[in-house]
């Protein structure tokens, strides 16, 4: 009993402290999350917590999916935005925001392009554009691009999503994106083609387990309300 009590009035003093953070808000927070943030509700998430909380200053940066993880265990890194493809240590808290898949984006001058789907083995003669840590160890797409023994040619690897699209829309390469990570309301000259078998990714706000900073948790009381 002794220990529970301890735990519930650690519990109170943390809500207390959030309490009074949401009517006198203050400190730092530093975000990182993947390049195509913009294209997720968790991007929604973060301008309406700074725009409730504005005297909060907020630090956001870019990284790549592999590293994100590995940045929490720095101590300049409060919460991070990113893909699991499968469950993460007990050791972190997740919000998971939504689900997502991959697709081929290829030219429309490319004969895949006639496909209405298509198999990653159907690809790995392409050059490919990418954005930087989708050819890593935790994308599921890799192994089965590589069982041919055949090492991917990449074209172009950076955070620009737009640049990747520009090159696509020249009839330049091909792409394994997420479903809802682009836009091409101003690519005509690209086509979306389903990858079979269908291969997902949860996207999801994560944080250190038992980081009882208040400005942290104040932002995950929030975007918790938000899911």
């Amino acid at each position: 009993m002794p220990d529970v009590r301890e735990i519930l009035d650690k519990e109170q003093q943390l809500k207390q402290k959030i309490d009074a953070l949401k009517n006198n808000p203050k400190g730092t927070l530093v975000v990182k999350g993947i390049p195509s943030i913009s294209q997720y509700s968790a991007f929604d998430t973060i301008t309406q917590f700074t725009k409730q909380y504005p005297e909060i200053n907020l630090k956001f940066s870019e990284a790549g999916t592999d590293s994100l993880l590995n940045e929490l265990n720095h101590d300049g890194t409060d919460i991070v935005f990113t893909r699991i493809f499968s469950p993460v240590s007990e050791k972190y808290d997740v919000i998971v925001n939504e689900s997502d898949y991959f697709v081929a984006l290829v030219p429309k001058n490319n004969p895949l392009s006639r496909f209405e789907k298509i198999q990653v083995q159907d690809l790995r003669n392409e050059s490919f554009l990418v954005l930087e840590g989708t050819i890593s160890g935790t994308n599921p797409i890799i192994p089965i691009l590589k069982k041919p023994n055949v090492q991917p040619r990449i074209m172009y690897e950076g955070q620009r999503i737009d640049l990747i699209l520009e090159m696509l829309n020249e009839g330049m390469g091909v792409s394994v994106v997420m479903d809802k990570s682009f836009d091409l309301t101003n690519y005509p000259n690209i086509a979306v083609i389903p990858i079979i078998p269908k291969k997902s990714s949860q996207l999801a706000f994560i944080k250190r387990k038992g980081d009882m900073v208040p400005v942290v948790n104040l932002f995950w009381e929030f975007a918790r309300n938000r899911t």
